[in-house]
């Protein structure tokens, strides 16, 4: 027994110090006040684990960074042959699959319409047919350059999405902002979605995760439960802004795209008289339409702060050029994609809301799964090394992408400088599945390409052959824009003449590009803004610039000029709104088209058309 006592009090000993150790660590870490004690040592012990994931993660990417084709095939045969007992599988002879080769030999490249037969005998409830194991969702695709989708996703994507990508992504971040790992709470735009369940019982939604499905990560987030309980957007954003706003320790603002925080800060614009008014009494407004439970709730956690109501509209009062970093003075980061569609609105955050604040664009990742990380919080070109274990690759060089079955690449063999569209064998049941995603290799981490998400192969202009894409149109709009005196883009959108051919009102008798912009008066934000014809068709002279095939067909007169239309103000807000009403898209996934493929949402836009 004294053995065992003086164990006991050896490990008593041991207790002790280590309580005053983490108590010593806490102590020294800035701290949000909107912590309990019970959050806040929460909040510690999850850093701690992601810490160590993290790293223990980021060490076995840079080993698979420089053994990427044996890590490749590795992943490409597990799954074969997981999946060779399964219905698909026998239909497409897994079972007599030796290599990469003879994969790609054996099975085809698959668009949705070619699987999708085989996922709705899985929605339907059957068993072993595209994977081993049941669904955990029927993750719904944002339908941006088309309709939306639905897609399998399993447990162990979910858990690989989180070792792969998210830990990989904080250790970029702790290593690149030290000051970021610490118990300060994060302010999380996301928007609880609809969801229903299929006929054979799969949850069907989008499939970002959600603070109130993994509750064991609320302590880092401003916004309680109860604010997730908020299934319209214009409530939920008062309140996550509303919690955000008590708390003037705020850390990080997270969002699945920065359009979401680019939105997020031009209501607070709208707003903050009535939001300071709240966190001076206490309470939510009245005025705001929410379930009297879910307003009982958010009351209580509410005291009445009239310093910090103060210190908030003195901030709103002298204007809104840097606001975050004055009303959040240690704020470090914000977390969100501003690549691809989403730079504009980086940009947009940048000039006007977030200034000396860093933006860490850290995921490229869709509904079919993680496809690469960011471990470069600070370089200013938003780049993704691939993630070797997530998924199989093969690159369809950009010339051949226009093609049904043309020749593949793999991993080992692109080349730096090249545009591919991405093919991808999932863990979820898509086998060389044409993502629409076309990338450039810009580098390579040891072995492994490093690529910049260019455009989705659905978001180009095509009136005659000429394929202008997204990405063209952009750089053209901007220029443009940079030389229209007095004005700021807001947003924008284009379409094919044809898809509006009855309501066009233009000269033109040959097909061209409709390109609708909402535009801001710098000198007074609630005028309108006038552009004569000779300002309009700049944007047409440089878009011939920018790229040598249009300027051909333009040449030839087999495209006529470029059309532009000035829409009203908030004609984009308005448009995200009917979208969002009219098809099976989360809040949190919403992507403004660029080009229009739906003829009701361009004709939503003809007809705000100043």
């Amino acid at each position: 027994m004294s053995v065992l006592g003086t164990v006991a009090k050896g490990f008593g000993a041991v207790a002790v110090v280590s309580t005053v150790l983490v108590a010593h660590d806490i102590y020294h870490q800035r701290r949000s006040k909107l912590h309990t004690l019970d959050s806040l040592v929460r909040q510690y012990i999850i850093n701690k684990l992601i810490g160590l994931i993290g790293n223990r993660m980021r060490n076995r990417l840079e080993s698979d960074t420089r053994n990427c084709r044996a890590v490749q095939e590795e992943i490409l045969l597990a799954r074969i042959k997981a999946a060779s007992g399964l219905a698909y599988g026998q239909e497409f002879q897994f079972a007599d699959v030796a290599d990469r080769d003879d994969f790609c030999r054996k099975h085809p490249l698959m668009k949705y319409d070619d699987i999708k037969p085989y996922i709705e005998r899985v929605a339907a409830g059957e068993d072993r047919i595209l994977t081993p194991d049941r669904p955990i969702i029927l993750g719904v695709t944002s339908g941006t350059s088309g309709k939306s989708s639905i897609i399998p996703m399993t447990k162990g994507q979910s858990l690989a999405f989180f070792t792969q990508g998210i830990s990989v992504l904080y250790n970029a971040m702790y290593d690149a902002y030290p000051q970021t790992n610490n118990l300060q709470k994060i302010l999380k735009f996301f928007y609880t979605p609809k969801s229903r369940v299929s006929s054979g019982g799969i949850p069907v939604g989008p499939n970002s995760s959600s603070p109130k499905s993994t509750k064991g990560l609320l302590p880092l987030y401003t916004t309680p439960l109860a604010g997730y309980d908020i299934t319209t957007e214009p409530e939920a954003l008062y309140v996550h802004l509303l919690f955000g706003l008590m708390d003037r320790n705020l850390g990080m603002i997270e969002a699945n795209f920065a359009s979401l925080v680019h939105t997020a800060f031009v209501e607070l614009e709208r707003k903050w008289p009535s939001l300071v008014q709240d966190i001076e009494h206490g309470h939510v407004s009245r005025s705001l339409q929410i379930d009297e439970d879910v307003r009982q709730r958010l009351d209580q956690l509410i005291k009445p702060d009239p310093e910090r109501a103060a210190e908030l509209r003195k901030e709103f009062e002298k204007g809104f050029d840097g606001i975050a970093k004055r009303i959040w003075p240690h704020l470090h980061i914000v977390a969100a994609v501003d690549s691809g569609p989403f730079q504009m609105y980086g940009k947009l955050l940048d000039e006007r809301y977030t200034t000396d604040i860093p933006t860490y664009s850290a995921l490229y990742a869709a509904t079919e799964g993680l496809i690469g990380v960011n471990i470069w919080p600070k370089r200013s070109k938003r780049q993704y090394l691939l993630a070797p274990r997530s998924m199989f690759y093969e690159f369809i060089p950009v010339d051949k992408i226009f093609e049904d079955q043309p020749q593949t690449l793999f991993i080992d063999q692109v080349t730096k400088g090249s545009t591919y569209e991405l093919v991808i064998t999932n863990a979820g049941g898509l086998y060389r599945f044409r993502l629409g995603d076309v990338v450039k290799v810009v580098d390579f981490y040891n072995e492994c390409p490093v690529v910049e998400l260019k455009y989705r192969k659905g978001q180009y202009l095509n009136v005659r052959g000429e394929k202008t894409s997204e990405d063209i149109l952009y750089k053209a709009l901007t220029d443009t824009v940079d030389g229209w005196e007095g004005v700021s883009l807001v947003d924008y959108s284009c379409a094919e003449s044809p898809l509006l051919e009855k309501q066009d009102a233009s000269d033109n008798s040959f097909p061209h590009y409709i390109v609708f912009v909402e535009l801001s008066n710098e000198k007074d934000a609630k005028a309108p803004v006038h552009l004569d014809e000779k300002q309009k068709l700049q944007l047409d002279e440089n878009l011939r610039q920018q790229s040598f095939v249009y300027n051909s067909f333009r040449e030839k007169g087999s495209i006529a000029p470029a059309v532009v239309h000035i829409v009203r103000r908030g004609s984009f807000k308005r448009l995200k709104r009917f979208s969002l009403k009219t098809r099976s898209v989360s809040v949190n996934q919403f992507k403004v088209p660029r080009v229009m493929r739906r003829p009701e949402a361009a004709q939503f836009l003809f007809n705000n058309v100043e």
